[in-house]
């Protein structure tokens, strides 16, 4: 009983943890090469969406796309969107022809070295993270069914209500 206890104790106090965690401050590059903090990722207190993908993983574009068709409708919301390629050395220029290509409203960065990807313990792509208006990351989600994007506006809807995640 007393290692159940101990148990329930360690997972309640790991769930606060996650629910209150703030963005690792890691040195990438945005999609013209420039270095770019981490920490300067930030939307005047409003939501942000960090969606880590790849030009090579069609689940990810799929969500990418699905979110892009309806950017009115997140436009509306305040969210700031930081799509982050997870593409390595051999297959990161391929990045903004591609983005630019879809014409997608997303502030995209490149983690070319995986640090960022480490450091947020991404281990598969699609992964997305929602951040509160205070950075503290409320939501994480790995994968990609369609409708997955409509739960996420969802999600965003209620921190703008000022509604718990």
């Amino acid at each position: 009983m007393k290692y159940l206890s101990t148990f329930i104790v360690a997972i309640a106090l790991s769930i606060s943890a996650f629910s209150q965690a703030k963005l690792p401050e890691v040195q990438i590059q945005n999609i013209d090469f420039e270095t770019f903090n981490t920490l300067n990722i930030k939307n005047d207190g409003k939501p942000i969406i960090i969606s880590f993908w790849a030009t090579w993983c069609a689940p990810c574009k799929a969500e990418l796309n699905a979110i892009a068709d309806e950017w009115p409708d997140w436009e509306e919301t305040g969210v700031k969107i930081y799509i982050v390629s997870i593409d390595n050395s051999r297959s990161v220029n391929s990045v903004q022809p591609y983005v630019y290509g879809q014409d997608w409203p997303f502030i995209t960065l490149l983690d070319v070295n995986s640090e960022f990807r480490r450091a947020m313990n991404v281990n598969n792509v699609p992964h997305a993270f929602l951040l509160n208006g205070k950075g503290e990351i409320v939501w994480q989600h790995n994968g990609y069914n369609p409708g997955d994007e409509e739960e996420l506006l969802e999600l965003v809807h209620k921190l703008n209500a000022g509604e718990e995640i």
